[in-house]
């Protein structure tokens, strides 16, 4: 298993409460018949990604996931003061 930790700066004065929020995302793995594997978040609809082996598939898989909860992040969708990821394969 794999966890990320990453903050965010809160807007709030030092005496309020900061939110806490956990995101656990599961990857699963499939093979192609051609070979390729692909890892899919399945918490994450339309996350996923071919890589030549399984390593490569995962690691793209999580940038990829990362990318998604950044942007999350920047629109507000996701709002965490303090977000711990976690990731299993």
């Amino acid at each position: 298993m794999t966890t990320l930790a990453a903050s965010k700066n809160a807007l709030q004065s030092r005496n309020d409460r900061c939110n806490y929020a956990v995101k656990q995302i599961h990857i699963e793995f499939d093979q192609e018949a051609d070979g390729r594997f692909i890892a899919e978040a399945t918490e994450m609809p339309g996350v996923m990604a071919y890589g030549k082996t399984r390593e490569e598939a995962l690691a793209l898989c999580e940038a990829l996931a990362l990318r998604v909860m950044a942007d999350q992040l920047d629109s507000g969708e996701l709002n965490a003061d303090s977000l711990q990821i976690s990731i299993s394969a």
